[in-house]
């Protein structure tokens, strides 16, 4: 019933096959991205497939086992994948915000040098980050932990020949090294301790059935736990280790859009989550996870208040946000965390591709006048809703969201860590006054966003405001998709 669950991972590995060997041949970029995107499409109509039939079967987790991979001793390690409540909501995330993102970026990447290579990088993007979601255990998720990072520095630098973009790709890798080798250390301290009550494993399902064997609140859970939370700290740019993420920008804007929302910096938050009974043993480290949390959210928060350029205020969003979820997971709100991480990837995916579509309106507009002002810095916009009503709309409403207004998304996630880190016997009234007013902080700076870009004084050069234009249906329609 679920032995095929390696499908879907398998059509992105073949999209980035297809179009990683055979893309110069091909050449015809209508072909290339119809490639990429049907491939993360199929690989979303199988996800909703057993996603349903998750949702009619009374046992909800489930293991396929693909081969056996190697043998350590007494253990043997398969190359599997878990099909849970958790990883399902995962796989429909990833492949269906990426299938709207490779949409968007048949349009946004048109004439683009290396048009093929950015759609073989996204569909092996896609396929790391569900083989992630998807292994059966820690290291099969760590081989997709190491490609989504492998992947963001290729992405990151795709204009390799700009240094910028190159130095950026190259600090996102060694940012992310040093939070793999806190997972590794964590794995490794995990399966010795385990071992030492004669259970060796790294499967999440044996795991989580003998974590009752360590001590609780002991030295070795804190040490362990400890040790994946670097790892996460690392992948999804929190304090000390963001500083990666801002630097992002320098990649195509899909690429930010697939980093923020569908892939890679959620992987902190998802491990944490598929191994919530092994945190919740280790009282010291959920505090230090919120306390690192609510320190990242409000921080991240004073930095977007001075950003004058349109994505690095969403990248320090980003951050903020995912200082939220770690909130959450610190106090104990596991579920409020998971929701917050999907209610942020929708509203997230669309403010990017929406900023995408701002600097591909100003991009023609320059070009047209033979300027060559910064297509991403606010100071150049203003009054841009008149020239892109579709753009401004969606990007308004999600605008709406990340604010937490009432009746919109993030207002019943945000609403619910905040609640668990007022009143969960791990909260404290402290930090709940911090997420308060990051909250807050959110809004304000959103909102400067909006009226600096889309209200006021146009204050493009005249020789080009008359000739911004809407974008095209191929990248407007991924814009009106999320808000829906």
């Amino acid at each position: 019933m679920y032995d095929n669950l390696w499908l879907i991972p398998f059509f992105p590995l073949l999209g980035f096959l297809i179009n990683g060997l055979l893309g110069r041949k091909i050449k015809n970029e209508k072909v290339i991205g119809t490639i990429g995107t049907l491939a993360i499409f199929a690989s979303f109509i199988v996800s909703c497939v057993y996603f349903w039939r998750l949702l009619g079967d009374e046992v909800k987790s489930h293991e396929t086992i693909v081969a056996s991979w190697m043998t350590m001793g007494p253990m043997n390690i398969d190359w599997g994948f878990l099909l849970d409540p958790l990883s399902a909501l995962m796989i429909l995330n990833v492949t269906g915000l990426s299938t709207l993102i490779h949409l968007y970026s048949i349009g946004y990447m048109h004439g683009e040098d290396g048009y093929a290579r950015f759609f073989a990088y996204l569909n092996l993007f896609t396929f790391a980050m569900l083989m992630l979601v998807l292994g059966n255990n820690a290291l099969v998720m760590f081989v997709g932990w190491e490609g989504v990072g492998l992947c963001s520095y290729l992405l990151i630098g795709y204009y390799y020949e700009k240094k910028s973009a190159s130095d950026a790709g190259k600090k996102a890798f060694v940012v992310n090294r040093v939070g793999d080798f806190g997972f590794l250390i964590g794995l490794f301290t995990l399966f010795w301790a385990l071992g030492q009550n004669g259970v060796w494993t790294i499967n999440f399902t044996e795991i989580a059935a003998n974590t009752g064997s360590l001590e609780n609140g002991g030295i070795i859970v804190t040490i362990i736990t400890l040790c994946f939370f670097l790892g996460a700290t690392g992948k999804s740019a929190q304090i000390p280790l963001y500083t990666w993420l801002p630097d992002a920008m320098e990649g195509p804007t899909p690429v930010s859009a697939l980093i923020h929302a569908a892939t890679m910096v959620t992987a902190g938050v998802y491990m944490i989550g598929r191994m919530n009974g092994l945190f919740a043993m280790a009282p010291d480290t959920m505090m230090t996870i919120a306390i690192v949390g609510a320190a990242t959210a409000i921080f991240a928060a004073t930095i977007g208040f001075a950003q004058n350029d349109i994505k690095r205020v969403l990248a320090y969003s980003t951050v903020s946000q995912l200082g939220y979820m770690f909130l959450a997971m610190g106090v104990g709100a596991f579920t409020a965390g998971i929701f917050h991480l999907l209610t942020h990837a929708f509203f997230k995916a669309c403010l990017f591709l929406g900023a995408g579509s701002v600097i591909h309106g100003l991009h023609h507009a320059y070009h047209h006048a033979h300027l060559h002002d910064d297509a991403q810095d606010m100071r150049n916009m203003g009054g841009i809703r008149k020239k892109m009503p579709i753009t401004f709309v969606t990007f308004f409403l999600s605008t709406l969201a990340i604010c937490g207004l009432p009746f919109f998304s993030a207002f019943f996630s945000k609403d619910e860590i905040l609640w668990w880190s007022f009143a969960s016997p791990r909260g404290h009234w402290i930090l709940w006054l911090v997420g308060a007013t990051a909250a807050g902080m959110t809004a304000f700076y959103m909102f400067r966003l909006v009226f600096m870009t889309f209200f006021g004084k146009q204050k493009t050069d005249a020789r080009a405001k008359d000739h911004i234009p809407e974008s095209p249906l191929v990248m407007t329609l991924p814009l009106i998709i999320p808000p829906t």
